[in-house]
């Protein structure tokens, strides 16, 4: 298995031939770097107008690893070749590494990258990635994989600081700018870039006075494109597939250089497989950076699972269109007045503080009036707004706000609390939550629990996941003294024991009048029964699901009344690989000629298919486009304009990538998909660009072409 690194962009905001200047100085040998044994120079070119200069070395490195393994390979040492590429000209340093030790057992390649930064020429960036797969190692290959990891992350740690340190060193020596390679009328012998002494007249870029760190020095005149540059560096960053170190530490917090990997390889993953999306629809929008950590942290860092589980929450937000639902939602009347929840003021972290009076709400009476629908419904609205109340604390604190904390008082808290039909409710709640909310919990806090709390808690704690439990504190009886350690005395809630005044409305009564009931008991059981593992949240979907066996496709169906009218799809695919493809048939097609039910689906959904077993291609079927792989997680959006009118038929088949011939696997994919149809005059102004991908030219994918975009 190949493990991939790649590390977040990194800035250095000195001139490119300065930072270069600096980096020369590792060779031939690095007092800074202690793994750094020494080097020697294998070959070397040099244009003849010093433009152009390559150098490769012979490097020997002093990896910390076990006795044993040293002991084993026979050696104190690994030997690395590194080929670096510099060309003034464009201003880039091009590095290429690779072990020459234990090649046919280890395979190990680095790249790095030296450039000029786009938006301020005055600045380098530095990029570097690497790949290791091993072959085999004497039964130590995960010791290996784990001494990579660590060796990876702590090389990147170290330079950085020497970058720092040798910039120093120049500073020291009086050297502030490295005039940057001009071309020469007279190009006999090389020209190497000349160094200023601080006194020179020429003018200096930068004053290096001070500088420390990661401080970052520039002259008066570029103050002004500084700030100008910090304020754009957000936008640059999330649109960038690799990630500025910089804003990852002040937007998504402290990060290993292992997690930093990790979410660069997920986000630029996501960034090809959901590539067009946000110019076509605002339904399905890449996820924002700290989302992505989120799911991340869920699964450990393991870039496998978190895809999976984030690819699921994805087609479940577009399945239920939740990122529109702040949009438009209004709280129903008696939930504005019974559910006694509101958000109040920060905790000592910055963190949103939502509290919750759990003791003094009717939950039978909340779930008759409004369904569970309708209180999941507001649960999932309060989540959505408590991300946005972390991105706006990540701005105003100035460090990375992540997460929430909730305070639930129990007070109140009784066996009625245990109403069945409320409890299942929970629990689908809680399932919901930590499937597409994961992390959003920072301390969660239980206060005034009654002497009924711990029966109360065996019965709904197998609902919470282990990672969950282990945020709850428990507060028994009136002690609150645990809510000043991280929450402003001035911000406790009056009825916990503070002076603030709380947003949670206050009842006399805290039962829901059963004016309001629109549901009884076993209308919410019935209803509790017959929900999928994804229920409706706003109504009825305008996605459809499918679930696509072997030798079964999934077709829809769309009557073409009139030629130049416009076919469009969005559609996910959620487990297994599928082969997309649109047909128009020859003759006139209304009933589905068979509907075929999968066992082990939910709600037993199947496919259904129109085309009949003898139409064959080029007789009853004309294609409209060559038939494209869909890889499992591909999210995939795109149009055709029909330059007939008739019968088209959209297909989905089960593309078995493993060539799998065992007849007892269930063989399924699983895809939800949204298909509709434009006329011709409501594209007549934009048919030039809609018949210029009709042809579904323009396939992209991260492993194969699968990708269709306007």
């Amino acid at each position: 298995m190949v493990q991939k690194y790649q590390s977040p962009t990194r800035i250095y905001k000195y001139p490119f031939e300065l930072v270069i200047t600096a980096y020369e100085r590792r060779f031939p040998t690095c007092k800074l770097l202690p793994v750094f044994l020494g080097s020697d120079i294998i070959s070397e070119y040099k244009s003849e107008d010093g433009a152009i200069h390559v150098v490769e070395r012979r490097c020997r490195l002093n990896v910390d690893a076990p006795y044993i393994l040293k002991k084993l390979a026979g050696v104190d040492h690994v030997v690395f070749v590194q080929k670096n590429s510099l060309d003034r000209r464009n201003r880039t340093l091009k590095i290429e590494a690779h072990n020459e030790s234990f090649h046919s057992r280890i395979t190990i390649n680095e790249h790095c990258m030296y450039t000029v930064h786009t938006d301020n020429p005055e600045w380098t960036c530095f990029e570097q990635d690497a790949t290791l797969e091993i072959h085999s190692f004497f039964g130590f290959e995960s010791v290996v994989e784990k001494i990579a990891a660590k060796q990876y992350g702590a090389n990147i740690k170290k330079g950085k600081e020497v970058m720092h340190a040798f910039v120093n060193e120049l500073k020291e020596e009086g050297v502030t700018y490295v005039a940057p390679w001009r071309p020469t009328p007279s190009a006999a012998a090389p020209e190497t870039p000349s160094i200023v002494d601080q006194d020179a007249e020429e003018p200096v870029a930068f004053e290096l006075e001070g500088a420390t760190g990661d401080d970052l020095a520039t002259t008066s005149s570029d103050f002004g494109s500084m700030c100008m540059e910090e304020a754009a560096s957000l936008e640059r960053a999330r649109s960038n597939p690799r990630l500025e170190a910089e804003y990852i530490e002040r937007h998504l917090g402290h990060l290993s250089p292992l997690q930093e990997s990790r979410l660069i390889q997920l986000r630029k993953w996501l960034t090809e497989t959901h590539k067009g999306k946000e110019e076509m629809s605002q339904i399905a929008k890449i996820p924002k950076d700290a989302h992505i950590l989120r799911f991340l942290k869920a699964r450990d860092f393991h870039v496998e699972k978190s895809r999976e589980m984030l690819v699921h929450s994805l087609a479940w937000r577009k399945l239920h269109g939740v990122d529109s639902l702040l949009d438009n939602f209004v709280s129903a009347d008696v939930v504005r007045k019974y559910f006694h929840g509101a958000w109040h003021h920060h905790d000592l972290e910055g963190r949103p503080v939502y509290i919750l009076c759990l003791g003094q709400m009717d939950v039978k009476g909340l779930i008759k009036s409004v369904g569970v629908e309708g209180i999941i419904k507001q649960i999932i609205a309060i989540e959505e707004e408590g991300i946005k109340k972390c991105e706006k604390a990540t701005e105003t604190t100035g460090h990375a706000v992540g997460s929430c904390t909730l305070i639930v008082d129990l007070e109140g808290l009784s066996m009625r609390h245990l109403w069945r039909p409320g409890v299942k409710t929970f629990g689908r709640i809680l399932s919901l939550l930590e499937a597409n909310y994961p992390e959003t919990m920072g301390r969660l806090t239980l206060v005034r629990a009654p002497r009924v709390f711990p029966i109360l808690w065996t019965v709904v704690s197998p609902f919470i996941d282990e990672n969950t439990r282990k945020k709850f504190v428990v507060y028994s009886g009136h002690n609150f003294t645990g809510l000043s350690a991280y929450i402003d005395q001035k911000y406790i809630p009056d009825f916990l024991g503070g002076q603030c005044k709380s947003a949670i409305t206050t009842l006399s009564n805290k039962t829901v009048p059963r004016t309001f009931y629109q549901y009884t008991t076993e209308e919410i059981e019935l209803e509790q029964e017959k929900s999928s593992d994804n229920p409706s949240l706003l109504g009825r979907s305008a996605y459809q699901t499918a679930y696509v066996a072997k030798d079964f496709p999934q077709e829809v169906l769309v009557q073409v009344p009139q030629k130049n009218s416009v076919i469009t799809w969005d559609f996910d695919v959620l487990k297994g690989d599928i082969t997309f493809t649109i047909y128009r048939s020859r003759e006139h097609l209304s009933a589905p000629r068979h509907e075929h039910h999968v066992p082990g689906a939910a709600g037993g959904i199947g496919s259904q298919q129109y085309i009949g077993k003898r139409m064959s291609v080029g007789v009853d079927l004309v294609t409209c486009c060559q038939p494209c792989i869909c890889r499992d997680g591909d999210s995939i959006q795109g149009s055709h304009v029909a330059t007939s009118p008739g019968s088209y038929v959209l297909q989905w088949t089960y593309f078995d990538s493993s060539h799998s011939f065992d007849p007892l696997s269930l063989n399924k994919s699983h895809v939800i998909y949204f298909v509709e149809l434009f006329p011709s005059e409501r594209v007549r102004g934009s048919m030039t660009s809609l018949q210029s991908s009709s042809s579904l030219s323009t396939l992209r994918t991260s492993r194969g072409p699968s990708h269709i975009n306007v």
